[in-house]
């Protein structure tokens, strides 16, 4: 059976393959490769197949198997089975057929030129593709991505990505453009120097960015802070699941729907981060805002982030609604819930009873058991609700060109005696 060589191969050419892989290369009867790579062989006698077409050079391989005894080559960059030419050729030939001798692959290279380990990094190729996986690995706040790049989805349009999604992990920005070649060049941008890579002269075309998360810095500019509406990114956030907090919008529209007045009780149940009951305590100094949270670690990020936005008038709770609830002395004029832990009616039955007239629940739901719970309680208790259904979309640069990119629908109940 004649058999297809798929052999990777660097910046650096020739000199990069191992004697075994030249004698392999020096056998081929029919070269099959860009002209880049067929470029590292110019006297090479064997027929020769530029790799723009992948149909026509599959059926020219195809031809030559069935036509001669010679060996086909093809040549491709890096590992031909990371992200490579060997899934397609996979796909047309049978795996008896296909011999495979890879070389470093680019983002190989890159993290060892950062001299970072990589065996936990997220690898994603944009590189004809959407950037979505990219959108979501980012919004999930991985540690590390590699991002293989194209001449559309470059560094330029990842660095117009990264301020769009407004998500609360900062990362440092790698470029590593022409890796094994004489013309290497790997830059390293801080959070803060992201924007100035649009200004740059254009990244060599055979580049990946590498993206690292970094801390938190606690610091914070109060002075450049909005009376409210504060952006997701600037609060400490969960170092697992960066983007599970109320977002910006939404939280924005469950301050209107509180009603707050000055001298007020506010409970905030499932506080989380705390980004809500912060809103409240920077709006209503005078106010008495009591952040419920069950978690060890949203305790602790409640507190730091009251901390850093310097509020007074916060009291970080831990524990789980409702049986936390009854420990708190003061009754309470507002009450947002968050989150319920699955103990929703329960909850609601307690603030009933804690709420002072004239007070007010408003509820964020996400799920359609949580809203059904919601009304059957406020229904069967007589209770005066409202609902608004908050779908949004936030803009998302894509390249040059701008999309909108929806945020998940949520539901919130407002609700009185």
């Amino acid at each position: 059976m004649n058999k297809v060589y798929v052999v990777g191969i660097g910046l650096d050419g020739v000199t990069g393959l191992s004697e075994t892989i030249r004698q392999v290369v020096d056998k081929a009867t029919l070269l099959v490769g860009s002209d880049r790579h067929l470029s590292y062989f110019p006297h090479h006698p064997a027929s020769r197949c530029i790799l723009g077409n992948f149909t026509e050079a599959i059926e020219e391989i195809r031809h030559h198997l069935a036509t001669s005894q010679g060996i086909a080559v093809v040549l491709v960059s890096g590992d031909p089975l990371f992200f490579g030419l060997g899934r397609l050729l996979l796909s047309e030939f049978s795996p008896e057929q296909l011999e495979f001798y890879p070389h470093h692959s680019s983002v190989q290279l890159a993290f060892n030129r950062m001299k970072i380990p990589w065996q936990d990094a997220q690898v994603i190729s944009v590189h004809g593709r959407s950037l979505e996986v990219l959108i979501k690995a980012l919004q999930q706040g991985q540690d590390k991505i590699a991002v293989l790049t194209d001449n559309v989805n470059n560094p330029q349009a990842i660095a117009r990505l990264l301020p769009d999604l407004n998500v609360p992990s900062q990362y440092q920005f790698w470029v590593c453009e022409n890796l094994g070649g004489e013309d290497e060049q790997v830059r390293c941008f801080s959070p803060t120097e992201i924007e100035k890579i649009e200004n740059l002269p254009a990244f060599a075309p055979l580049n990946v960015v590498v993206l690292i998360r970094q801390e938190q810095q606690e610091g914070l500019n109060l002075d450049t802070l909005p009376q409210f509406g504060i952006a997701d990114n600037l609060f400490l956030s969960f170092s697992d699941r960066p983007g599970l907090m109320t977002k910006r919008e939404v939280r924005t529209l469950v301050l209107a729907e509180l009603s707050l007045r000055p001298r007020q009780v506010i409970w905030d149940i499932g506080a989380g981060t705390g980004s809500v009951a912060i809103e409240i305590a920077r709006l209503c100094p005078t106010s008495q805002v009591y952040a419920i949270e069950k978690t060890a670690a949203g305790h602790s990020l409640i507190s730091r982030n009251c901390e850093r936005f310097q509020v007074k008038n916060v009291v970080t709770v831990m524990g789980s609604a409702p049986d936390i609830l009854h420990g708190l002395s003061q009754r309470c004029d507002r009450v947002f819930i968050g989150g319920s832990g699955g103990n929703l009616a329960t909850i609601l039955h307690t603030c009933g009873e804690r709420l002072n007239p004239q007070g007010v629940v408003v509820l964020a739901l996400a799920t359609m058991e949580h809203i059904n719970t919601a009304i059957s309680w406020f229904q069967s208790h007589a209770w005066h609700y409202q609902i608004l259904q908050v779908q949004l979309s936030r803009s998302v640069a894509v390249g040059k060109l701008t999309r909108l990119s929806p945020l998940n629908p949520v539901t919130i109940i407002t609700a009185s005696r």
